[in-house]
């Protein structure tokens, strides 16, 4: 975790000396992308929310994607993240909008992904979208891993 909050002071920074919000929108990572970015002093600043988007019903109740919107999509993928991160920007106001979604692991998801696959996306200025793999069934080391992914995201676009 402490790479993790070390990734995130520096993001900090940056938010706050650009006046730069953001809203985070995660998955298989469970809140390690948040929890790294709210462990900075002065959070408040540049956090302004986000949820862990477990479940389809999560995916209801937090996000209020719409089923079209979801129309030939599958979780998991670049396109749904690129979805989450536009929907909770959007959703808080927030400059940058921050998704994940994936399989920690052990094993995959029902979608075919193997454990170690994840799918994280930036909206904001910029848009981007990757897919990470691991290779590794290690659960917890897999959340670190997406968590880390998504702040190396966030600070790519906002360098």
């Amino acid at each position: 975790m402490q790479a993790l909050i070390d990734q995130a002071q520096a993001l900090a920074a940056r938010l706050k000396e650009g006046k730069q919000t953001v809203a985070v929108a995660e998955s298989s990572s469970g809140g390690l992308i948040s929890a790294a970015l709210l462990a900075v002093p002065g959070a408040s600043a540049y956090y302004l929310g986000g949820g862990v988007v477990y479940t389809p019903k999560a995916r209801v109740m937090l996000m209020d994607i719409p089923r079209e919107a979801l129309a030939g999509m599958r979780s998991a993928s670049e396109p749904y993240a690129l979805l989450l991160a536009r929907t909770v920007r959007e959703r808080f106001g927030a400059t940058w909008g921050l998704s994940e979604t994936g399989a920690a692991g052990p094993t995959g998801n029902g979608y075919g992904d193997a454990p170690g696959h994840t799918c994280v996306a930036i909206s904001g200025p910029v848009e981007f979208a990757a897919t990470i793999e691991t290779g590794s069934p290690d659960r917890v080391a897999n959340m670190e891993a997406f968590a880390a992914a998504a702040l190396r995201l966030l600070d790519q676009a906002t360098a």
